[in-house]
């Protein structure tokens, strides 16, 4: 039976080079593609009630969801490569993880920014929560090696 591959994709560098990974190294996998939208990113502030989620912003991020979805089809095609591909709504590592847990996938691959000490304890990084929740086995890659590192 086929090894079910999960790349967590949002067209930033870093997941870019994820997907590559996935596609050039897991020849008889299914690859399954997932674009997490997360709330906080279109969200905004009321000044009285705290936040609230404007109709507006989310369908503008629905359509970023399906730019993205289709920009890593188009990632796939170069490696004549099908992929499955799906956007959630949540927070990135915890849909991640659960998107993982449901759909039996045996190993993911993401990508990472590579922080290094403070900025990394202050910002968390989904990556490492990934890695400390995942059902599987997990593959962190990074596009560029952090600064001071080579």
């Amino acid at each position: 039976m086929a090894a079910t591959i999960l790349v967590a994709f949002d067209e930033s560098p870093q997941a870019t080079a994820a997907l590559h990974h996935a596609l050039s190294t897991y020849d008889n996998a299914t690859i399954r593609v997932l674009y997490v939208n997360d709330p906080w990113e279109w969200a905004g502030a009321d000044g009285i009630d705290g936040v609230f989620y404007a109709e507006e912003a989310f369908e503008r991020s629905q359509e970023v969801a399906e730019e993205v979805i289709a920009t890593a089809e188009e990632i796939a095609r170069e490696y004549g490569t099908e992929v499955t591909t799906e956007s959630e709504v949540g927070a990135a590592s915890e849909t991640i993880v659960a998107y993982a847990e449901e759909h039996n996938v045996d190993h993911i691959v993401l990508g990472s920014h590579g922080r290094r000490g403070l900025e990394r304890f202050l910002l968390g990084s989904v990556a490492e929560r990934v890695v400390k929740r995942s059902p599987g086995s997990v593959t962190i890659i990074r596009d560029e090696p952090p600064d001071g590192d080579e």
